[in-house]
């Protein structure tokens, strides 16, 4: 197959005119859309917009290939690419990434990103010295910044080998950024993100569907995005498409958004009024839903902050812990009560509430047994040592004891002039 670039403009309908410049889009100005043939096809780029959520502006724009036949009629580009051998995709890859280069090319704001797809021959290859000087004189001779580029790399492409190292090593050393894409489908794993250490993790669209449907995969998603942020890894998350997504993504402290809630890709790399006024406008719900969940969570935690007080107080008094915490344990939610020492070490036996013993459950036999256990590494010890007499709450976690999902309020206190921690566990709602 033959290709070439030639110049041509998009309306918004995305049909094709003569050459004009962009002078609809605030920021943009002065600059002719580029097309180019590839065989029977036309290529044209659009530009998705990607939001900083915290920045409440986009950061960047992700490139995507348009293709029609010679009839003008709209062909997946997915097809295009199915449909031609590994050296054929190596062309056409290539050539969109002249095409897409060209087109951003004029952005009024130059600090912004232009994130970039590589199929997965183009993006091994790249390592090749062949492969490579073509991609560094491309950016050379259009003039763009590498700084201003992110490689996206699919994460399911990512391979234990040294091919793929060395062609993230050489993107890296370029000057570009790299960002794992598609993580959270599939067989996605931690060992990746070690593995090729990107700038950028794209958290897929499924996550975020989940979470919306899920209240328990809601409460880990931060979780994953904390991890990520641990990593060293910027969390984008994809396909935001509803505000209640947009909200999640929020909550969950993700850096960036990417969606069609956001913007649909479009032939100029612009955003609307409407999409400023719509960030606006979520984090203003999210505000008000943090202050509503905040409370609501306070009114349905205040019984058991009060009881396991009470309990500690009583227990200075030199009262059983049997006693102490019967209060506790009359609440609708409450599982058990334990005491520990300065060090965490349990004193005694779990107090079980009447609703919920573990020796229901014959296969937590090992565990029913926590008498002399060492909790010093829980956060709710941990804490309640250094803010002595102040009841602790914890987020929602995974109890060994009774192998579900609790939260934990404790205190610490003195018996005599011994320190020690009250706990009490309740089941998460």
């Amino acid at each position: 197959m033959q290709f070439q670039v030639s110049t041509a403009s998009h309306c918004r309908s995305s049909s094709i005119h003569a050459a004009r410049p962009f002078t609809d889009c605030a920021g943009f100005a002065g600059l002719s859309s580029q097309t180019a043939q590839f065989g029977g096809y036309t290529l044209t780029s659009h530009f998705q917009p990607i939001y900083g959520l915290s920045h409440q502006r986009p950061i960047g724009y992700e490139a995507l290939l348009r293709s029609k036949t010679e009839s003008g009629a709209p062909f997946s580009p997915y097809s295009l690419f199915g449909s031609l051998p590994a050296d054929g995709r190596s062309r056409l890859d290539r050539l969109s990434h002249r095409l897409h280069l060209r087109n951003y090319l004029g952005v009024a704001d130059e600090r912004s990103w232009l994130f970039l797809n590589m199929t997965p021959e183009v993006f091994l290859n790249s390592r090749k010295a062949q492969e490579g000087r073509f991609f560094a004189n491309l950016l050379e001779e259009l003039g763009f910044p590498p700084h201003r580029l992110v490689i996206e790399v699919l994460e399911e492409h990512v391979r234990d080998d040294r091919d793929f190292e060395s062609a993230v090593a050489y993107f890296r050393d370029l000057g570009c950024l790299i960002a794992l894409d598609d993580f959270g489908a599939g067989s996605s794993n931690f060992d990746r993100v070690w593995k090729i250490r990107p700038q950028i993790v794209k958290l897929d669209r499924s996550l975020i569907v989940q979470s919306a449907s899920s209240r328990q995969i809601r409460r880990l998603l931060p979780q994953v995005v904390s991890l990520l942020h641990e990593a060293g890894a910027m969390v984008l998350v994809e396909g935001i498409e509803t505000a209640e997504e947009a909200c999640i993504a929020l909550d969950a402290d993700a850096d960036f958004a990417q969606g069609y809630l956001f913007g649909k890709p479009a032939p100029e790399p612009c955003v609307s009024d409407e999409t400023d006024e719509l960030v606006g406008k979520l984090w203003a719900t999210f505000e008000d839903n943090w202050r509503k969940d905040r409370k609501q969570h306070k009114e349905y935690l205040s019984p058991y902050i009060n009881a396991i007080g009470y309990a500690s107080v009583l227990l200075s008094a030199g009262r059983p812990v049997a006693e102490a915490c019967a209060s506790f344990l009359e609440l609708p939610l409450a599982d058990f009560c334990y005491l520990l020492d300065h060090e965490g070490r349990q004193i005694g036996v779990n107090e079980w509430s009447a609703e919920f013993s573990p020796d229901k459950d014959l296969r937590l036999a090992p565990l029913w047994d926590s008498s002399g256990a060492r909790w010093a590494r829980s956060p709710y010890f941990r804490r309640a040592i250094e803010n002595f007499g102040r009841v602790q709450v914890t987020r929602p976690y995974l109890s060994v004891s009774s192998a579900r999902l609790c939260i934990t309020v404790s205190v610490s206190f003195k018996i005599g002039d011994r320190t020690c921690v009250i706990c009490g566990d309740l089941r998460n709602p």
